[in-house]
Order: structure tokens, then C-alpha cells, then sequence
């Protein structure tokens, strides 16, 4: 066998281990991402944004477009976009009433802000999208969650 069939079948079988590895599942989708030394101030934001109908609306182009947030957590963000299916763990499922219920709205503007440690979030303030733009962001991952 050829130096270029073993680098195939190399590839091929990393290739496969990646992929039964690929798109663990949340191990606790209601643990909270933020540090508890920073808990009480995170908890303490208010978002200055009000949700409505124009905010959810820009909140969705940006969670599509330039914030790119779709791309792990999928367009309908239930944590199985594209670049997620990678992630161990995987990204957060926004349709988990439950988590909405849990998290305060500046929970998820702290990890906006400063990414998840263990995760694969990342820091989207100010590199992607501003703080304004990371609350409407946040009304529309509230959108998602259609029950309980």
C-alpha cells in the first residue's frame, strides 16, 4: 500500500472516531455557564432592550447573519447547526423551556460576552456583534421556547 492509500485510510478511520464522538449530547443542559464569583452580578443585568416584535426580528437576522449563532445552534436553535454537530458538548438547545425558566437574560449576555469555558462558545462581544445586538439576540433565543 502507498504512502497516499494509508494517509487515506488514516483519514478516513480520525474521519470516523470524530463522528461517534461528534455531537455529544449536553451533559447538564440547566448547569449555569457563568462563574459562580460572577453569578450575582450576571444575574443582576437587566436587558435594556425590550422585547418585541422589532426586537425579536433584528435579534433573528443577527442569530442568521453576522453574529453567526445559527452555526452551532441551527436556525431553529435546538443545538444542531452545521459546525455544533463537532461539539462536545454540544451547543445549548434554546427550545428547552426549562433552561429559559433557569437562566436570567444576563446569564446569556455574560456568555455572549465572554464565551463558555468546556464549551465551544466563544466571546462574541466586540468581535462579532455589539452588546446592544447580543440582547436582541437574546430576545429572540427566549422566542424559541413555545410551552411550558
Amino acid at each position: 500500500m502507498g504512502y497516499f492509500s494509508k494517509f487515506l485510510g488514516i483519514t478516513a478511520a480520525l474521519m470516523l472516531m470524530s463522528v461517534t464522538v461528534a455531537g455529544a449530547a449536553e451533559k447538564d443542559p440547566l448547569k449555569p455557564r457563568v462563574p459562580a464569583d460572577q453569578m450575582s452580578d450576571a444575574k443582576a443585568m437587566k436587558n435594556p432592550v425590550a422585547s418585541t416584535p422589532e426586537s425579536i426580528a433584528k435579534g433573528k437576522a443577527l442569530f442568521e447573519g453576522k453574529g453567526t449563532c445559527f452555526n452551532c445552534h441551527g436556525k431553529e436553535g435546538k443545538g444542531d447547526g452545521p459546525a455544533g454537530a463537532i461539539l462536545d458538548p454540544s451547543p445549548r438547545d434554546f427550545t428547552n423551556c426549562k433552561f429559559h425558566k433557569k437562566r436570567k437574560d444576563g446569564e446569556l449576555f455574560w456568555v455572549i460576552k465572554n464565551g463558555s469555558a468546556g464549551t465551544g462558545m466563544v466571546s462574541l462581544i466586540p468581535a462579532a456583534i455589539t452588546e446592544e445586538e447580543a440582547w436582541a439576540i437574546i430576545n429572540y433565543e427566549r422566542s424559541f421556547c413555545k410551552g411550558e
